[in-house]
C-alpha cells in the first residue's frame, strides 16, 4: 500500500536561503530568475516566518554575495545564442525573458550587433540556407527560409544579403566551420 503523502512543512527565513544557495550552485542564474524560484517555492510550501518574505531580498543578497552575476549570465547567454545561429532580436527577447536590466542588456547590445553578420551565417550554415544550400530554392521554400530567420531573430536586410548568395558563393565574414 503506498504512503500518505506528506507536506513539506512552510518556509522560514533559513529555508529561503538554504534553497537560493542550493539552487545557485545548480545553475547560473540571473537575480529575477533567483526570485521566481523562490516566489513559487513560497507558493508552493507556505510562509511561516515572523515578517512578510522577500525572494528579491534574498536573491540581492546572493548577488552581493558573488553567487548570482547578470552581467556575466548575459554575457554567456549572448555568446551561446551567437553560436547556435540566433539573431539580435531573439537574443534581446531572451535577456529579457531572464530578467537582465536594461543596464546589463544595453552593455550587450554592441556585442549582439557586431556579431550580426556572423551569426546569420552561421545559422544559414546550419540550415543549409544560401550559398550553403546544394541548389537555389524555388519561391515558396525561399519565404520558408526568410520565415525561418525572421524567427531566429535576424534583420531582413541580412536575411536577403545572404539567401541572394548562390549555392557555393563564398560569404565575406565566413565563420569557421567548427561553429555549426
Amino acid at each position: 500500500m503506498p504512503e500518505p503523502s506528506r507536506s513539506k512543512p512552510p518556509l522560514v527565513a533559513a529555508d529561503l536561503d538554504r534553497l537560493a544557495l542550493r539552487y545557485v550552485e545548480r545553475f547560473a542564474t540571473t537575480r529575477a530568475r533567483l526570485a521566481a524560484y523562490l516566489a513559487r517555492k513560497l507558493r508552493e510550501r507556505g510562509w511561516e516566518g515572523e515578517s512578510a518574505p522577500d525572494p528579491m531580498a534574498v536573491a540581492e543578497r546572493m548577488a552581493a554575495r558573488g553567487y548570482v552575476d547578470d552581467r556575466g549570465f548575459a554575457e554567456a547567454r549572448v555568446r551561446s545564442m551567437g553560436r547556435r545561429g540566433l539573431g539580435a532580436r531573439r537574443v534581446e527577447m531572451a535577456l529579457r525573458h531572464d530578467g537582465i536590466d536594461a543596464a546589463d542588456s544595453a552593455a550587450m547590445a554592441e556585442t549582439i550587433e557586431a556579431d550580426a553578420f556572423k551569426n546569420a551565417l552561421i545559422f544559414a550554415r546550419r540550415r543549409r540556407f544560401g550559398p550553403f544550400a546544394a541548389s537555389a530554392p524555388d519561391r515558396d521554400l525561399r519565404k520558408k527560409q526568410v520565415a525561418a530567420f525572421l524567427r531566429a531573430g535576424h534583420p531582413p536586410e541580412i536575411v536577403h544579403r545572404i539567401l541572394q548568395m548562390q549555392p557555393g558563393e563564398e560569404p565575406d565574414d565566413l565563420p569557421a566551420a567548427g561553429h555549426s
